[in-house]
């Protein structure tokens, strides 16, 4: 018997609805819904509060194979929620560029490090992509943060290809620009993302 259909019997032959077993285990009953039609599994936390409440051991719940595709899948959420965490800090923190003396300007023949917010003696054809850059990393970097629990299709399929091509942009821009400090700055938050996800692919 399958985990979906043993998780059926064990509610009714305990007289629950899906809604009152979804109380039990503080989860949606649509939750239980989607186990009890077999199109997916609870979390290792939600299985210990299963098996608790019907006095079941895991064993019993699931076979092997159900239990090595929810560890699976675990593991791809964890490092999915880290990869997200990190690139989300990788993003927001290119915020010190607004502050700190990352930029060179030259003012009356002598180059001067400014930081962005301080860089007024470029054209504005210059400083407006500069500006642009680092803002759509800081809301990109924030986006990441906020939505690391999003499931949705697009989300997950887009966001670390936004974050990277944030990066490699902010790189060219300052490289072409001869603003070195900042390129290396950007270039090495570029090269902690593409080793992240080497290493997870």
């Amino acid at each position: 018997m399958e985990f979906n259909e043993k998780l059926q019997e064990l509610r009714k032959q305990k007289g629950l609805t899906q809604e009152e077993l979804a109380e039990v285990l503080y989860v949606s009953r649509t939750a239980i819904s989607k186990w009890e039609s077999g199109r997916g599994y609870p979390n290792i936390d939600s299985l210990k509060a299963i098996s608790k409440f019907f006095a079941v051991s895991l064993d019993e719940l699931l076979s092997s194979d159900a239990m090595l595709t929810i560890s699976e899948d675990e593991n791809k959420q964890k490092e999915n929620q880290t990869r997200n965490l990190v690139f989300g800090l990788l993003d927001c923190s290119v915020a010190i560029f607004l502050f700190l003396p990352f930029f060179g300007q030259r003012v009356d023949g002598v180059i001067q490090e400014v930081s962005l917010l301080s860089l007024t003696e470029i054209e504005l054809y210059v400083r407006i992509p500069y500006l642009f850059i680092v803002f759509a990393m800081i809301i990109w970097g924030i986006l990441l943060l906020a939505l690391q629990n999003c499931q949705s299709a697009f989300w997950q399929h887009s966001k670390d290809k936004v974050s990277l091509s944030l990066s490699v942009l902010g790189t060219l821009i300052f490289m072409v620009s001869l603003q070195p400090y900042a390129a290396a700055f950007t270039f090495v938050f570029l090269l902690i993302k593409a080793l992240m996800l080497i290493k997870w692919q």
